[in-house]
């Protein structure tokens, strides 16, 4: 049986609101969560995610508000993420109507949190986020990746919003995080975040063709085709993206309806 391929938007949320920035910054509103996510729903996408931009404890109760909201008025999949530090965290999330937790600085630091919470929890709710930039000092125990103008770099994952570079290899990292459980990666390159240049296509058939678990693309979709190349170059099992939906670029629907056409197996 041929697995279909996902589509999904994200929405960062801050204050409750959808925003979407350029590495966070010139931030623009662009909506409801509840209202965009269940305008997503009616064009057929397969999950969505909400980012928590703002997670710190004080305004943690927002995004269980929203989750509730979302959770009573959408039947679809349900990732959340941001500023999720514990087993509690994690707890309060999916009581609130989540399907599934993202967790990417913590779980660098924490490693331990991937297992106990896949043990807790299990492995379908627990997604590692990374974030990866590449890094051309190439070194002994890290994994070459060829890019297509002939350079050889390695994949460093970064935390903090990709602020603080880790010495990790991403390669590395994927396995490991699919060692201790994760039921799923959700990998975003520095490079290609914002840029709508199209997803960053070494990195993500690098690690595609490495872990067995589904491996999600995220990061500079500006163009239809691009979900083409995600899936049939970078070998992802999902493709994420957010502002060509948030702003009418294109549909979920006419996304589905263009991989459709290429015979990519989607969801209609």
């Amino acid at each position: 049986m041929t697995l279909t391929k996902r589509i999904i938007p994200c929405l960062d949320i801050k204050d409750g609101r959808v925003v979407k920035g350029t590495n966070f910054l010139g931030l623009r509103d662009a909506g409801d969560p509840v209202e965009l996510a269940a305008r997503y729903n009616e064009q057929g996408a397969d999950e969505v995610v909400f980012l928590d931009i703002t997670a710190s404890k004080e305004a943690r109760g927002i995004i269980i508000d929203v989750i509730r909201r979302a959770a009573d008025e959408l039947f679809l999949p349900l990732t959340v993420g941001g500023g999720i530090r514990s087993l509690d965290d994690m707890q309060q999330i999916l009581r609130a109507g989540a399907d599934k937790v993202s967790i990417n600085t913590s779980a660098v630091q924490h490693p331990e949190l991937i297992s106990e919470g896949a043990a807790k929890f299990g492995a379908q709710c627990i997604v590692v986020a990374m974030d990866v930039r590449r890094n051309y000092e190439m070194r002994e125990g890290v994994t070459p990746i060829d890019l297509p103008d002939g350079a050889v770099c390695w994949y460093e994952v970064v935390i903090y919003g990709g602020s603080h570079p880790t010495g990790i290899d991403a390669v590395g990292w994927a396995l490991e995080a699919e060692r201790r459980g994760a039921g799923e990666i959700l990998l975003t390159s520095m490079e290609t975040d914002g840029v709508k240049t199209g997803f960053d296509i070494a990195v993500t058939r690098a690690i595609s063709e490495r872990v067995t678990i589904p491996v999600i693309a995220s990061g500079g979709v500006g163009a239809i085709e691009h979900f083409y190349e995600g899936f049939v170059e970078g070998k992802a099992d999902a493709c994420l993206a957010a502002s060509v939906f948030h702003f009418g670029e294109m549909t979920v629907r006419e996304v589905k309806e263009d991989l459709a056409a290429r015979g990519v197996p989607v969801r209609l």
